[in-house]
């Protein structure tokens, strides 16, 4: 088994540390930092980092890609990624006490034979078995429904797709024939995509098994400071884990992720993998960067998750027995 990572739309995050952003007023940096990213580089970064073999694919720009190359390089990721005119864009992370403040632009606008390019490389080299991860917005140009033609031919090679997107682009996706078999949105994510308020847990639950009955076997609902929601065949558990000290809060959604990827790579049971998946989100959170710390520090903050159950051990998939039962499908 391998990891593949697909991002279509990277940046370079520039992070900006101020006193308190004021609107209007004129602000002095305490510290400027720059860290090459996008959803699926921060996810290879933080798997590289926990040793697992990962390599990264999408399209870069040319004229700024020495960032990429120098965390590739460290990291020993393998860089698939297709060079193409132009500069990579730069989002803007603004940080002061009240939290961080990001001004994402576009990317560098394709065509669809550049979409297509990325997706013939991925699906040549993916194998049977493989984990590939889908993340991050599409950048002008590329189809919407890219991510669901890319689910398609990767699971019909064998491989398990997990995908990280929001807005239109997840909802293609999960309206799809074929879906994938993990999705990650946050709280208004998943609110945006289901067309309704999600005002506590029992709602997110009820909109995390709809999809779930739609065929994605394990969704995760990422819920900020209260932790996490995760729902499979095996029922539903939250996760939560006290914040140390925060150095950015930039990529933990995406350490999140890596962290989902993981226990998959260990075919891990539900519970281990809210474990793991919390423990990398906040690990990420005490680092600057995509970057996670030693793995003895990861570990050890994995046995402190929090793990509560939701619904009962196998309660989706014997609900979904005698709904079949009921309907004469059994």
């Amino acid at each position: 088994m391998r990891t593949l990572t697909v991002t279509f739309n990277p940046a370079i995050d520039q992070t900006v540390t101020l006193d308190r952003l004021i609107v209007g007023e004129v602000h002095r940096a305490r510290s400027v930092r720059q860290n090459a990213g996008g959803k699926g580089v921060n996810v290879a970064s933080c798997l590289a980092d926990w040793g697992m073999p990962v390599s990264a694919y999408g399209l870069l720009g040319s004229d700024n890609a020495a960032a990429f190359d120098a965390l590739f390089a460290a990291k020993a990721i393998e860089d698939r990624f297709i060079r193409i005119a132009g500069a990579t864009r730069v989002n803007l992370k603004l940080v002061d006490v009240m939290g961080t403040t990001d001004i994402n632009l576009d990317g560098i606008a394709v065509d669809t034979g550049r979409a297509e390019m990325v997706a013939a490389t991925i699906c040549e080299a993916a194998k049977e078995g493989d984990l590939v991860v889908l993340a991050g917005s599409l950048p002008p140009g590329c189809p919407p429904d890219s991510y669901v033609t890319l689910t398609a031919r990767l699971r019909a090679a064998g491989c398990r797709v997990v995908l990280d997107t929001s807005g239109l682009p997840l909802k293609c996706a999960l309206t799809a024939e074929v879906l994938p078999d993990v999705v990650k949105p946050n709280r208004e994510e998943l609110a945006q995509l289901v067309g309704r308020d999600l005002p506590d847990l029992a709602a997110l639950a009820e909109a995390a098994t709809e999809l779930h009955r739609r065929g994605v076997s394990l969704v995760v609902v990422s819920m900020g400071g209260e932790g996490a929601l995760f729902l499979s065949d095996e029922g539903a558990v939250t996760a939560r884990l006290a914040i140390g000290q925060v150095a950015s809060t930039v990529g933990a959604g995406d350490a999140m992720v890596a962290g989902i990827v993981a226990a998959l790579g260990e075919n891990a049971d539900l519970e281990r993998t809210a474990r793991l998946a919390t423990a990398f989100a906040v690990a990420k959170l005490g680092m600057a960067g995509p970057n996670l710390p030693d793995l003895p520090t990861v570990h050890a903050l994995a046995e402190e998750v929090s793990v509560v159950p939701f619904m009962p051990l196998g309660w989706l998939a014997q609900r979904e027995q005698a709904r079949k039962i009921k309907a004469g499908e059994e």
